[in-house]
């Protein structure tokens, strides 16, 4: 077996793991919630239970991982003694690979929207948008194909290795992310009207918090920060001896915090500017935002392409960086377990995930009648990781941390072998043993409408 390599810097272990966090779901997901819940309160619970929950999660995936520096169905394997207990890390592989199918789908069809962009981009009325989206969508050969273009494009930086693949293709692709992000925002909050989005996505309004908001910012905590698929365990397994963890996951939280945020005041001040009450979910990338750059910066037709060609061109970076680390997930096990090179491992990850990603594909349109209970195969893959796999995973891995894994083990991890302070390793005990399974258990029961 070839030698499994590491990253070469602090800034590679940050850009990298953080780039795993950084994804569509901050673009779609996070700003909708955000204005919908009560602006900077929102917020302010979230940093909260990023706090609580995501980065004493986090640190537990790390430690995990480091430990055994090996793939995270072999570094559970190795802290379990052969228990049961291992079966977690397989699962969190699954958990990965089916993600990355239905993902790449999504990613695929911001590929044709930055191709369409550069040709000149998607003119018409609402109507029009929302018609040219469905039949992208529903045709059985164009979303195929671009789903397996951006998996294939994934496959080419993860086949190179951690640091010539990974570390390097994140030290590109987050700076140039970060600068679009700037670009963008600046754009949109100097349209006229703009102060109106601003005001509702950052104006703390606690009268719409109640336990429902709690709850949701607990889960974006959970999901933006990948927890439950392995992702994190996978990346520790490549840090040094030397690298913070606790530090390290601060950091990381803060940077797709950050970027969650940035993305809100690209978004609303511009759908403000023109009237429009952004939508969440794939009819605000695909739909209401072409609409709003197209009203937006009409009257600046060059303007207008340059901002529509960069915000897409910020979505394929987004979802790149995420779908690099779901693939290395895979690809390590494959190439460490089959005793194969990285090259044929990271084929086995390729090619299952185009069978996921071609059925996910025409599940949306071409052949609806590939379904599982009463959902599309696309929105019951992500229904059934999101809602049952991460869960359940990272719940029982903040059991197997605290109350099985020797703590002695989990003590020399968390100061990296007594050389750094451990003031507060005894409050991150009590956090991953108590309060990250309950907090985990009461978003699970949420999901599944318990209460």
């Amino acid at each position: 077996m070839e030698n499994r390599g590491s990253f070469g810097s602090k800034l590679g272990v940050i850009l990298a793991t953080a780039g795993s966090a950084v994804g569509l779901g901050n673009v779609w997901r996070f700003p909708y919630m955000t204005g919908q819940n009560g602006g900077a309160a929102f917020i302010l619970i979230y940093l909260v239970c990023i706090f609580m929950l995501g980065i004493p999660g986090m640190v537990g995936e790390f430690i995990i991982g480091r430990h055994s520096a090996a793939n995270a169905a072999r570094s559970y394997h190795n802290l379990s003694n052969g228990k049961p207990w291992g079966i977690l890390g397989v699962m969190g592989v699954v958990t990965s690979m089916i993600i990355l199918g239905f993902y790449a789908v999504v990613a695929g069809w911001c590929l044709q929207y930055l191709y369409a962009s550069l040709l000149g981009g998607i003119h018409g009325d609402v109507s029009y948008v929302k018609q040219y989206f469905v039949e992208f969508s529903s045709d059985p050969i164009k979303p195929t194909f671009w789903t397996i273009a951006f998996i294939l494009i994934t496959h080419c930086v993860v086949v190179k290795g951690v640091r010539n693949g990974i570390e390097k293709a994140s030290k590109i692709l987050m700076p140039m992310l970060f600068v679009l992000l700037i670009v963008l925002v600046i754009s949109s909050c100097s349209l006229p009207g703009a102060f109106k989005g601003i005001e509702f996505l950052l104006k703390p309004d606690f009268s719409k918090v109640d336990e429902n908001v709690m709850l949701e910012a607990l889960g974006q905590a959970f999901f933006s920060l990948s927890l439950g698929t392995a992702c994190l365990c996978t990346y520790a397994s490549y840090f040094s001896r030397q690298t913070n963890l606790l530090k390290s996951a601060t950091q990381i939280a803060l940077i797709d915090t950050i970027i969650a945020i940035m993305a809100g005041l690209m978004i609303f001040p511009a759908a403000f500017s023109v009237g429009v009450n952004p939508d969440s979910g794939p009819s605000l990338i695909f739909i209401t935002l072409p609409n709003v750059f197209q009203q937006a910066f009409g009257s600046m037709p060059v303007v207008g392409y340059v901002i529509s060609v960069l915000f897409y061109a910020l979505l394929v970076l987004a979802a790149l960086t995420s779908t690099i680390s779901m693939h290395e997930i895979g690809t390590a096990m494959f190439y460490e377990e089959l005793k194969v090179t990285r090259k044929k491992g990271a084929w086995v990850e390729t090619i299952t995930c185009c069978i996921i990603g071609i059925f996910c594909s025409l599940s949306c349109g071409a052949m609806p009648e590939l379904s599982l209970f009463h959902l599309n195969f696309l929105d019951f893959c992500d229904h059934l990781t999101s809602q049952l796999f991460m869960p359940l995973g990272s719940f029982a891995t903040c059991i197997f941390l605290g109350w099985y894994v020797p703590k002695k083990v989990v003590s020399d991890e968390f100061t990296n072998w007594g050389t750094l302070k451990g003031s507060l390793f005894g409050v991150y005990l009590f956090m991953v043993r108590i309060v990250c399974p309950l907090c985990i258990l009461t978003i699970f029961l949420h999901q599944l409408g318990v209460f």
